[in-house]
């Protein structure tokens, strides 16, 4: 994102963001989550 021109980045920490959905069973098998985040673009 850095690359783009965002700043201030800033992660929270990981979601089940699957949970109930039909992909559920591979995400819990790749250990996919969600992450919340903020940016900033300068304008």
């Amino acid at each position: 994102m850095e690359d783009v021109g965002f700043g201030d980045l800033r992660f929270g920490e990981p979601v089940d963001t699957y949970g109930g959905a039909p992909g559920e069973a591979n995400a819990r098998t790749f250990g996919v989550h969600g992450y919340p985040f903020t940016a900033v673009k300068p304008g």
